[in-house]
């Protein structure tokens, strides 16, 4: 399927429904994915905004940067868009050098961090060849002012756990972070915040293991790629160029 012949609407029904059919499988029958069609990506950046405010991401921790890329020659210049989450690796450099064991794979691939365990060696950003992962320094938006407003301390709930953020010493200060495809969305029935805030209407999720899916299709389009396939880390995050 090189071109989507649904419209929007139908789209996200079906990926409503391809989520809901995923989750009545057992964890390790699914294989979540994201596709991401660069022919629509108007690079808004509502999805990195989405993810911060899904996400309370402090200054310096970004999960979905979107990088500009021009190509050409003056007068025949073209600009693309290229949002790039954590690609969630099939086999994931950063899980390999964690000598806390605090980042690792779930059975339905998506790749996770657990902040009680990490110590913020950040060896895991290093080898990360997508440079997906950030560290959390403890900065507020408002530093230098004369307040730090009561919203910035609120809890972020990632993970399916709340994390206060009253105090700049304790987790998820101090470690690494990443996106984790808004797993605790997922997990409750629901698709990632950065998918249903996509204004061009880019960015597709579900299980790549479900043949019937809208996202496997799209997998098997001759306009998917993936980034640094090269590098043997067999990311689920597709492009179609």
């Amino acid at each position: 399927m090189a071109i989507i012949d649904v419209q929007w609407t139908e789209a996200r029904v079906r990926m409503m429904e391809d989520l809901e059919r995923a989750l009545r499988k057992p964890i390790e029958k699914r294989r979540w994915a994201m596709v991401i069609d660069l022919g629509k990506c108007i690079g808004c950046t509502a999805c990195t905004t989405a993810c911060v405010a899904e996400n309370h991401l402090p200054p310096g921790v970004v999960y979905r940067p979107v990088i500009y890329e021009e190509t050409g020659k003056f007068p025949n210049v073209r600009a693309r868009f290229i949002p790039r989450p954590c690609m969630h690796c099939d086999h994931p450099p950063c899980t390999k050098v964690c000598p806390a064991i605090a980042t690792w794979k779930r059975p339905d691939g998506i790749v996770v961090v657990d902040y009680h365990k990490c110590i913020g060696c950040r060896y895991c950003i290093v080898a990360c060849p997508y440079s997906a992962r950030t560290f959390d320094k403890g900065y507020y938006w408002c530093d230098g002012t004369p307040e730090i407003p009561a919203y910035e301390k609120l809890p972020a709930f990632e993970y399916g756990k709340v994390w206060p953020r009253e105090k700049r010493e304790e987790s998820p200060v101090g470690n690494v972070r990443k996106c984790h495809f808004c797993m605790h969305r997922i997990d409750k029935g629901l698709l990632p915040a950065c998918m249903v805030t996509c204004l061009g209407d880019a960015t597709y999720f579900g299980d790549a293991n479900d043949p019937k899916s809208l996202v496997s299709e799209l997998i098997g389009s001759p306009r998917a790629v993936r980034l640094k396939e090269h590098m043997g880390t067999k990311p689920f995050v597709f492009y179609l160029i």
